[in-house]
């Protein structure tokens, strides 16, 4: 059975008594509304740990000015029956209050430079300074061996990768791998703002980066196979904040160059932004 853990004082004296037994911890953070991606997450974790904690918190200090803190959904009931059947053994319920003693305003933040200020940094400013503040709060708080993060948010990953290996947290992250709709759609907790009309044309975005491959791997120019992706997305709906071909770190590779690269869209249908990325 699943244990629920509300208390600081409860989760690091369950974690320590794990620890003291020579079991590895892993850990899986999330916002909650879970899906089978979140899930897979602790699954993979559960390959690499004795034991897995998964956090449930809807982080305020991740939204935007224009991102609604409050219309986040919350399915704590689901969350928690999923997780149990998905090999999760405690399941950490912080507060806002806990999380941020001195509230928000006064939080002390972390700021990963280079890599957070591109792409996702440039659409939605503050977003990774509210990631890594939480994600860093968490692991001090659980003191996991790992922590599994989806490759879906591939700049996030990189952005943690980054945060872990300069502030030297001893926790070795994990990449899972994107779970997809049978169309393709990453699965995302935004799926459901999606319409009836507007849920097929969302798998646009796969067969989009999957043409943005083909094209690339032809020999087409970087500019050209952005301009005729972000045109294409365009002409089925969508409003594009960008799409382009990048190396893993993130920095523009030149024409011709070989190595592996990766694709990443975010755009929105309607009121509904998404991402996803192909890496090739």
């Amino acid at each position: 059975m699943i244990e629920t853990i509300t208390e600081l004082d409860a989760l690091r004296a369950r974690v320590a008594g794990w620890k003291r037994q020579g079991l590895k911890v892993g850990f899986v953070p999330t916002m909650g509304n879970l899906h089978a991606g979140h899930y897979s997450l602790v699954m993979l974790a559960r390959q690499y740990a004795d034991r897995v904690v998964s956090s449930v918190f809807v982080n305020p200090t991740q939204f935007g000015p224009n991102e609604d803190y409050t219309r986040y959904p919350r399915t704590p009931d689901a969350d928690t029956t999923g997780l149990e059947g998905a090999g999760c053994d405690v399941l950490w319920l912080p507060t806002v209050e806990s999380m941020y003693p001195f509230g928000i305003e006064l939080a002390a933040k972390v700021h990963v430079p280079g890599v957070s200020g591109v792409l996702e940094g440039e659409c939605r400013p503050g977003h990774f300074d509210g990631v890594c503040t939480v994600v860093s709060r968490l692991f001090n708080q659980v003191t996991p061996d790992l922590a599994a993060f989806g490759k879906k948010d591939y700049q996030q990953l990189a952005v943690i990768r980054q945060m872990v290996t300069d502030l030297a947290f001893p926790v070795e992250i994990l990449g899972g791998s994107i779970v997809r709709e049978a169309d393709g759609l990453a699965m995302s907790s935004r799926n459901q703002y999606l319409s009836d009309e507007q849920r097929p044309v969302a798998a646009e975005i796969r067969r989009t980066l999957l043409q943005m491959r083909d094209d690339l791997t032809a020999g087409a120019p970087r500019a050209q196979v952005e301009q005729a992706a972000a045109a294409r997305l365009a002409q089925v709906g969508y409003v594009v904040d960008y799409t382009v071909v990048r190396r893993p770190d993130l920095s523009e590779p030149v024409d011709g160059e070989t190595g592996p690269k990766v694709a990443l869209i975010a755009a929105r249908l309607g009121t509904t932004r998404l991402i996803d990325n192909l890496e090739f």
